[in-house]
């Protein structure tokens, strides 16, 4: 059933303008879903104004926007549809004074069909051809929450259960490593990437930088030596270059490193050195041969050891191909994927850290410093780092509520 919701922005215009050219829209709550009709909102000049609404699409990891951190969800919007702005403080008519409350505090469900049909209504009385662009303001500001001595019975959280964090043994412990059940549960943990729409490849020992011979004096030119975890291809159509290359870096405390200074030591000494090799395997700060070379090799044992000896993988690749270009050749779908995955390899490459431990000004500055290293194309590689923590039930409380509490001792 679809949702009708409204997105506010705040008065952040540029992430409101990001929403609309980059065609995504991103929730700090885990609240909408595919399908859903959201009307996109931003505060101008102390006014609240409609100018544009979509159709959620399918759920993204692409987050353009500068405070990327704060979104939890992010999905593809299509129907995109544009209107003159309008004040969307005349729901106020049908919700009286908490209708900011009623109708756009954390992008809830709308129920109230009399403020949807005035949404619908005059939305429709200003429908457009063309997106109405405001002028990015010099001091941006967060999303807004709209606060509100009020609360409803509605916001309060439903407790499903309470759980105790708990420890992993190590990264590759066959039975509570992180490693192998990241692995194992990886589709349900990242909703973002879809099996449909991502290549994950766990068989990382096929992936390693590489060694040339020099011309001149015939010894090998030795690259910066690295192998990730596993790697992770994910595609969309929407973008300027369809696929995103992630490697896929797995590191876990555990129950070896319990103190800080040992932590420190490890993040400080292994884990950013060992993500600083893979950025630069890739960088233009490599020799261009043996970069080139790292590239052709990854993205032929892509195609030989997996496109072509996995059927589902080759379906998959097949369907995506068609997707951009409708009309292609069968003979002639292996060769434009092989390309796109050279282009994804020298445009969109992200290092992606699973860990059971990371602080916010860790995770920054691990992102300053691989954003530091620039690709062929000029473009910086990404960064993205993820906590997972185990948690072992306490009690359920209800099956069907959406939150949980946790302790950690």
């Amino acid at each position: 059933m679809m949702n009708i919701r409204i997105l506010h922005c705040g008065k952040s215009i540029e992430n409101y303008n990001i929403c609309i050219n980059e065609k995504v829209i991103g929730f700090s709550k885990r609240v909408a879903h595919t399908g859903d009709l959201i009307y996109l909102v931003v505060r101008n000049e102390k006014v609240a104004y409609c100018g544009a609404r979509a159709i959620v699409g399918e759920a993204t990891d692409y987050k353009p926007w500068d405070n990327s951190e704060l979104y939890v969800q992010a999905f593809n919007i299509e129907n995109v549809e544009y209107c003159d702005p309008f004040d969307i403080s005349i729901l106020s008519t049908v919700g009286g004074k908490s209708w900011g409350i009623k109708y756009t505090q954390a992008s809830k469900a709308i129920k109230d069909t009399r403020a949807t049909m005035l949404l619908n209504d005059e939305f429709t009385k200003n429908i457009s051809n063309a997106f109405h662009s405001f002028l990015n303001e010099v001091n941006i500001e967060e999303s807004e929450e709209i606060d509100s001595p009020e609360i409803q019975d509605s916001d309060e959280l439903d407790i499903m259960g309470t759980f105790l964090t708990v420890k992993f043994h190590s990264e590759q412990h066959k039975a509570r490593g992180l490693e192998t059940l990241v692995n194992r549960n990886f589709y349900n943990l990242f909703e973002e990437f879809k099996p449909e729409n991502t290549i994950l490849i766990t068989d990382n020992r096929k992936f390693s930088t590489s060694t040339i011979p020099d011309e001149v004096t015939n010894k090998n030119i030795n690259g910066i030596s690295g192998i990730p975890d596993a790697l992770l291809i994910s595609f969309n159509k929407s973008r300027k270059i369809p696929l995103q290359i992630n490697l896929v870096e797995y590191e876990c405390y555990g129950e070896k490193r319990l103190k800080p200074m040992d932590k420190f030591n490890y993040l400080n000494g292994h884990i950013i050195p060992q993500l600083m090799r893979f950025a630069s395997a890739f960088s233009v700060v490599t020799d261009t041969r043996i970069r080139e070379s790292t590239v052709k090799s990854w993205a032929d044992k892509i195609m030989n050891d997996f496109v072509y000896e996995d059927n589902d993988i080759s379906t998959k690749v097949s369907r995506w191909i068609k997707t951009i270009h409708p009309n292609i050749n069968e003979q002639k779908i292996s060769y434009e994927f092989s390309k796109m995955l050279l282009d994804a390899f020298n445009s969109q490459l992200r290092i992606m850290l699973i860990i059971d431990e990371l602080t916010s000004e860790q995770k920054e500055t691990i992102k300053n410093v691989i954003n530091s290293f620039k690709l062929g194309s000029q473009e910086s590689i990404q960064f993205l780092g993820y906590v997972v923590r185990l948690e072992q039930r306490i009690n359920i409380v209800d099956s069907n509520a959406e939150y949980a509490l946790s302790i950690q001792k």
